[in-house]
């Protein structure tokens, strides 16, 4: 049975050089990260404590938000609750309405883009300019992202030159990276400048003192907050950490999990407003205390968000952000997706091998894998199993509990054993396709072929 994913990954794959750069790109930053955790070597030792923290700290939330409230007001914030999208929207605007902005900065937030917030400013009025450059990019070609780090991933350079001539006035053809990287910034500098409100997510923040950190290789956060004297900051409540030894683990894991690096180039920490300024806290729920309540699924808080599931998951790679209906893809918008509605998300359950990629390379050790194969199980209950799946997999059981049943069809079965092996491993099947003999193996099989040697 076809599904809402298939269906677009088969899309993405008739651009054959797109999906392979696609593939070779992420798989490149997989390769990074590997490489670089192999240089520290309390790597796994790391990964434990970040699950064990994690899994401390949403077991103790209403301990620590409160304690990071409590702190940060004494910095001189102001702290508010979002039971949900809506309110965080409108708690959001109601700041900035109460002090007559119109035009305001943003830094990437996947928050943001949970909630709508973008769209809903939008219709209020308010210019809403995206900071990071692949934000930036896709809010001018009035795309989402399709990776949560590199949310521009599937753009080529051609088709961002193509944009910025007609955005930016630049030279036609000139799809040079630093010519084109140098346009947008000198194009923000001005946004920059011109904003009367900046706002940020947060990667974490810390209990202990109120202050929230924000990671970005850009540093376009720290431009964005740096001129505006009304600041605004919102997260979900799973991104709070005890303390800044907490801190620690998790910095040490995000940028090498991500992206390959260290760490980011900015790794910024706000605790107070600027003088003469104000800064304002969001906390979110949104549905994470009812992920709280989900023994199975209650792992899926850990998640730093840092893309790393994606970069090694066979299937993203293959089949683009965008052949996914939740608006995060791979393993953990799988799982993200189940949990908030798994009536209508329940196709991307399919876009799964089980390789257990995802969940080997996780620097949270959340459990990705396993909790998509629950997912699985429950399909049938929720009446939107495929039907040719359910009939192959009762047969399958018949099979396998009848042993004289197996070894008839095992011994029936192995007549495909003669089949010579360009019959079998071929395009024109879906086992055969990228199995196919490279030229020379051909070449030599089909002499051989004719020599009679081979049969």
């Amino acid at each position: 049975m076809s599904t809402k994913h298939s269906k677009t990954a088969e899309k993405f794959q008739e651009n054959k050089e797109l999906a392979g750069w696609h593939d070779q790109t992420l798989w490149m930053m997989r390769a990074k990260r590997d490489k670089i955790s192999r240089e520290v070597p309390e790597w796994e030792q790391l990964r434990d404590m970040a699950s064990a923290i994690k899994m401390y700290s949403n077991s103790h939330l209403d301990l620590l938000l409160q304690e990071f409230e409590k702190n940060a007001q004494a910095n001189g914030a102001y702290v508010y609750w979002a039971k949900d999208a809506d309110e965080y929207c409108s708690i959001i605007y109601n700041i900035l309405h109460g002090h007559n902005v119109h035009r305001f900065i943003k830094s990437k937030s996947m928050l943001a883009e949970e909630c709508g917030l973008n769209e809903f400013l939008i219709q209020k009025g308010i210019d809403v300019v995206e900071s990071d450059l692949g934000e930036r990019i896709l809010q001018l070609m009035h795309k989402k992202p399709s990776h949560i780090v590199v949310p521009a991933i599937h753009i080529k350079k051609e088709e961002i030159g193509e944009l910025f001539v007609k955005e930016m006035g630049t030279e036609p053809g000139n799809n040079d990276q630093t010519y084109l990287t140098h346009a947008a910034r000198k194009n923000l500098r001005h946004k920059f400048i011109e904003a009367e409100a900046a706002m940020t997510g947060a990667n974490f923040a810390v209990a202990s003192t109120g202050e929230f950190v924000v990671c970005t290789n850009e540093g376009n956060a720290d431009m964005g907050t740096s001129q505006p004297k009304l600041q605004i900051a919102a997260f979900g409540l799973e991104k709070i950490v005890p303390d800044r030894e907490a801190l620690g683990v998790f910095t040490r894991l995000l940028a090498r999990s991500g992206t390959g690096q260290p760490i980011t180039t900015y790794t910024s920490h706000y605790r107070k407003p600027r003088k003469g300024g104000e800064l304002h806290i969001i906390i979110v729920d949104n549905g994470r205390s009812n992920i709280l309540a989900d023994q199975e699924h209650v792992k899926t808080l850990n998640c730093l968000r840092c893309g790393a599931c994606m970069n090694t998951c066979p299937v993203y790679r293959r089949s683009g952000g965008y052949s996914y209906t939740y608006f995060i893809p791979g393993p953990i918008g799988i799982n993200l997706g189940m949990l908030k509605a798994p009536l209508h998300y329940y196709d991307n359950v399919s876009a799964c091998s089980l390789c257990y990629s995802c969940q080997n390379v996780c620097p949270a050790k959340v459990d990705l894998a396993d909790q998509i194969y629950r997912w699985r199980q429950k399909l049938d209950g929720l009446g939107v199993a495929s039907s040719s799946k359910r009939l192959m997999s009762g047969g399958m059981k018949v099979l396998m509990e009848h042993p004289s049943l197996f070894n008839l069809a095992l011994a029936r079965a192995s007549w495909v054993n003669s089949f010579p092996r360009s019959l079998v491993y071929n395009g024109l099947n879906d086992w055969g396709k990228e199995h196919e003999m490279p030229q020379f193996a051909k070449e030599s099989f089909n002499e051989m072929w004719k020599k009679g040697k081979v049969k």
